[in-house]
């Protein structure tokens, strides 16, 4: 079929009868599906259930320097835990604190403490009379959400196939104080699995903020998430080149497990500089005597160490590739040629960003609901949840079976047909109009 757009008005209109047909049968299915937000599936989850079987009553639960995992203390985390975590996120165990299970919690803890108490010796946040934040679109919404909350004022900037934009990053961050940070997922980004380049990384590194207290919230979530063994993507380790660039101080990294072993129950960490460390540590020792140990010391017995952890993503990677590789294969058969929406094709992470023609995606998102398949709300890739273009729409293959993905990503294409299909009419009766 020829790309819409090119279709005279009788083959649009003639188009649109017959969408509408398949759009009321598949209505008719009564259909009940998730596509919304990158839970891990049942089948993920399950092989981490050995985790439970590791620890017991019977458990010695001393670390490996000898304390006792039940009891108070351990502000930074235990040995063997941090060693772990710092393999993942290739950095120097010294310049890791582990938290609990979210790391999402982490970030909001360095907005709030950088608000009530400021970073470093600067002035609070909330003292000031205007913070901005750096915010790469498109990208995670409960990034935003964080930033939002505290009243930050959150500016867009776009996303390329290298990563953020970094002209536009390096001026706006040399030219305003006010510009207190910058929301990352350097690699397999949330929603479109762009990898940042090497070029990218490096001149992050080496920014020259006109706010001393500036930082890269470099949210590696994604960081051992590959859906090939042999085509994976690389990212530059950040804070070892940002203390290379004589800018040690300038990123705070998180990380966690939580896509990992359990959401619900992983680990989580920051990297960043000792001068960093020593700030963050005067908030935690009023605010914890220390994290879940246990918890620790169960993810340990039961990875090993990062040689495990590799193995075990490689069994993820198993259940999550056939999705994501469905999902583009149906995209491709259904709205390949018609020139009517674009997709991502990324190696790793867990989201497919899809775009629509500009001014489509709410319709194709309700029309989806309508038809019994759930999506993350149009514009929620957005700060605000406004899209300009009104265009990007995130994809989640993860937790849906297989043969439900598939039905899903059906009606998805069907619905960005009829929606096109709308919006080119509407075009047309303008034209004439005028």
């Amino acid at each position: 079929m020829k790309p819409y757009a090119q279709m005279t008005k009788q083959e649009l209109e003639g188009l649109q009868k017959k969408l509408k047909a398949q759009y009321k049968k598949a209505q008719e299915l009564d259909l009940n599906l998730n596509m919304s937000r990158g839970k891990p599936s049942i089948a993920q989850l399950d092989l981490s259930m050995g985790m439970m079987d590791v620890l017991n009553s019977e458990s010695d639960l001393r670390c490996e320097d000898g304390t006792d995992c039940r009891n108070y203390g351990v502000l930074d985390g235990i040995p063997e835990a941090l060693q772990l975590m710092a393999d993942m996120m290739e950095v120097p165990k010294d310049h890791l604190i582990i938290y609990g299970n979210s790391s999402l919690n982490v970030m909001y803890d360095q907005i709030s403490r950088s608000y009530s108490h400021g970073v470093m010796g600067n002035t609070p946040w909330c003292k000031l009379d205007r913070v901005k934040f750096l915010c790469v679109v498109p990208g995670y919404d409960r990034h935003f959400r964080i930033t939002e909350y505290f009243g930050i004022e959150n500016v867009p900037v776009p996303m390329l196939s290298t990563g953020p934009d970094m002209d536009l990053v390096e001026k706006l961050v040399s030219e305003d104080e006010s510009i207190k940070g910058i929301w990352c997922v350097p690699k397999y980004s949330n929603p479109t699995g762009t990898s940042y380049s090497d070029e990218t990384v490096m001149r992050m590194a080496r920014l020259e903020p006109a706010a001393k207290d500036f930082r890269i919230y470099w949210d590696n979530a994604y960081t051992v998430h590959h859906l090939y063994d042999m085509d994976q993507d690389r990212v530059i380790e950040l804070l070892a080149e940002c203390k290379r660039a004589g800018n040690p101080d300038l990123v705070y990294k998180f990380a966690s497990t939580s896509k990992i072993s359990f959401p619900g129950s992983g680990i989580a960490a920051l990297a960043a500089s000792l001068n960093n460390l020593e700030d963050i540590r005067r908030q935690l020792k009023a605010q914890t005597i220390g994290h879940d140990k246990v918890n620790q010391l169960r993810h340990v017995r039961f990875f090993g160490d990062i040689h495990g952890m590799v193995e075990h993503m490689k069994k993820h990677a198993d259940i999550l590739r056939p999705k994501f590789e469905a999902v583009e294969e149906i995209l491709s058969q259904e709205l390949g040629g018609l020139e009517i929406a674009e997709w991502t094709s990324p190696k790793g992470g867990y989201f497919i960003s899809f775009d629509t023609m500009d001014g489509c995606a709410k319709e194709v998102v309700s029309k989806c609901a309508k038809a019994g398949v759930v999506l993350t709300p149009a514009g929620a890739t957005w700060p605000g949840g406004h899209d300009p273009h009104d265009s990007n729409i995130r994809i989640a293959p993860s937790f849906p079976p297989l043969e439900d993905l598939k039905t899903a990503a059906k009606v998805l294409a069907l619905c960005t047909k009829l929606a096109a299909v709308q919006k080119l009419l509407e075009g047309r009766k303008e034209e004439q109009e005028a």
